[in-house]
């Protein structure tokens, strides 16, 4: 064949009895050229015809012969491809479909959360604003805690009780006849009957009382007359003074209240001006100072010796040293200081003796005053229901004055007819209540009265003749109950 193409065969080398070496490692040119062998094997496109194969037409024929065949497989290999493509897109919708719903509802989540949030910021903004208005309310009450009025209070009460407490003023009932007798007839009985019991005495002396005469009981109940009109007159007098005291007490009440009032007022504009920290507790200047121990002494005289040098900076640590040297004194060394300490505290028990004298003396002073005061009080109480009485029986006497004016009423007498607006009123509280339950008597009034004003006239004078038809009838029953009475008073006279 003359158009065939020769083919070059390998010679082969002289050293054919050596081995073949190991292949080396492709480099990234070879790699690439690899690749792309790879690649167009596997893909279905025709591959790209060299310059030399196309002008060769023995290799065309050939291309002619086998194209059919490959031209279906292509065909098969794309409606393949086109069906996964078209599962690849609708499984991609259906995640796309559920991002989508995912993304919704976190979408709604999220603003539910900020809503949540927002409430919880406002919460905490009016939480804020509460604690603020009830710091200010517990300032105010601090504040309010410093007030101290300067006033004197009744003092009736509390004097009262300790009265009753001590036992001083408290009066006994008076007791009976009977347990008069009792009293003196119960040793008798007892060295007569020495083993009876409480019961059996009073059992025995119960039986004898019976058996007592009238003039035998006269004594005993002289006696308890005497005694019970004393209790009678000490429980009035007691009476009268605290109906006095009460009188009193109120007076000094509303007195107080006003004081306390403008007491407030001042201070609460003094507060509001000023606001000062607590003042501490004042201490009484005339008390004598507890006097110094002999420790204290020696650290005073010490202290300025210690200070002067470089060592000791400041009090702590002078009072170190001090203590340090107070434990390693001896007895003698301690002497001095201790009899100083000692004079000095006699010195202070001395004055303290005067000082609790002084004050005993002024709470004896106090008690007086108290006394007195209490004397005044119970006077000015007494004066005040002197009046109320005076003025209680100014009143009954004018009410009894009155009551004797009026004549005896009769009730056979015929009583006055109702004028038009009452006659009206009746039949228009009567549905007006049906319309409105539950109303008001005031209310109720003023509706009425106000219907009446807008009544025309001929509505009114319809109420009018009503009225007029009731006087009439109650002027014939008049007129016929006068001449009864005038009957019979003449009767009586004949």
């Amino acid at each position: 064949m003359a158009d065939t193409a020769v083919i070059d065969v390998p010679k082969k080398s002289k050293n054919n009895g050596r081995k073949a070496l190991k292949q080396k490692n492709p480099s990234t040119n070879e790699a690439n050229i690899l690749a792309q062998k790879l690649s167009q094997q596997l893909s279905p496109t025709p591959p790209v015809p060299s310059p030399m194969e196309a002008d060769d037409p023995t290799k065309e024929n050939s291309q002619t012969l086998t194209s059919p065949k490959k031209g279906k497989a292509a065909a098969g290999k794309a409606k393949l491809g086109k069906q996964s493509f078209e599962k690849d897109m609708q499984e991609m919708q259906d995640m796309l479909q559920k991002l989508r719903i995912e993304k919704e509802k976190t979408e709604e989540l999220l603003k539910e959360k900020d809503e949540i949030l927002k409430m919880k910021e406002e919460e905490i903004e009016t939480k804020g604003k509460e604690q603020e208005k009830l710091q200010m309310e517990l300032k105010k009450l601090q504040k309010m805690k410093e007030f101290k009025p300067t006033m004197t209070f009744a003092l009736s009460q509390p004097l009262k009780l300790k009265e009753k407490k001590n036992g001083g003023n408290e009066k006994k009932r008076p007791s009976p006849p009977y347990i008069l007798w009792c009293k003196d007839q119960w040793k008798e009985v007892k060295k007569e009957n020495p083993e009876a019991d409480f019961k059996e005495v009073s059992n025995i002396l119960g039986a004898k009382w019976k058996a007592v005469t009238a003039e035998e009981k006269k004594p005993y109940e002289e006696i308890y007359r005497a005694e019970k009109e004393a209790y009678l007159q000490v429980i009035a007098k007691e009476k009268r003074e605290s109906e006095a005291m009460k009188l009193l007490d109120e007076e000094h009440k509303q007195k107080s209240a006003m004081e306390l009032l403008e007491q407030y007022l001042q201070f609460k504009q003094e507060a509001e001006k000023e606001s000062k920290k607590k003042s501490k507790k004042e201490r009484d200047p005339l008390k004598p100072k507890q006097p110094m121990s002999a420790f204290f002494l020696f650290s005073n005289e010490r202290r300025t010796t210690l200070l002067a040098e470089e060592k000791c900076k400041s009090v702590l640590d002078v009072a170190k040293i001090t203590g340090q040297e107070w434990k390693n004194m001896t007895e003698e060394q301690r002497r001095p200081y201790e009899e100083m300490a000692k004079k000095k505290k006699e010195k202070y028990m001395e004055e303290m003796e005067v000082y609790k004298q002084m004050k005993e003396e002024e709470a004896s002073s106090l008690l007086k005053q108290d006394e007195e005061t209490m004397k005044l009080h119970k006077q000015e109480a007494l004066q005040l229901l002197k009046k109320k009485e005076k003025t209680d029986n100014i009143i009954k006497k004018i009410k009894e004055k009155r009551q004797k004016s009026k004549p005896n009423s009769d009730p056979n007498k015929p009583k006055k007819p109702a004028s038009s607006f009452l006659l009206f009123s009746k039949e228009a509280r009567k549905t007006l209540m049906q319309e409105r339950q539950g109303i008001n008597n005031s209310t109720l009034n003023a509706l009425i009265s106000v219907k009446w004003k807008e009544l025309s006239e001929e509505e009114r004078n319809v109420w009018n003749g009503k009225a007029a038809e009731a006087m009439e009838e109650y002027k014939k029953k008049l007129e016929e109950y006068n001449n009864k009475c005038a009957e019979e008073n003449k009767q009586q006279e004949q």
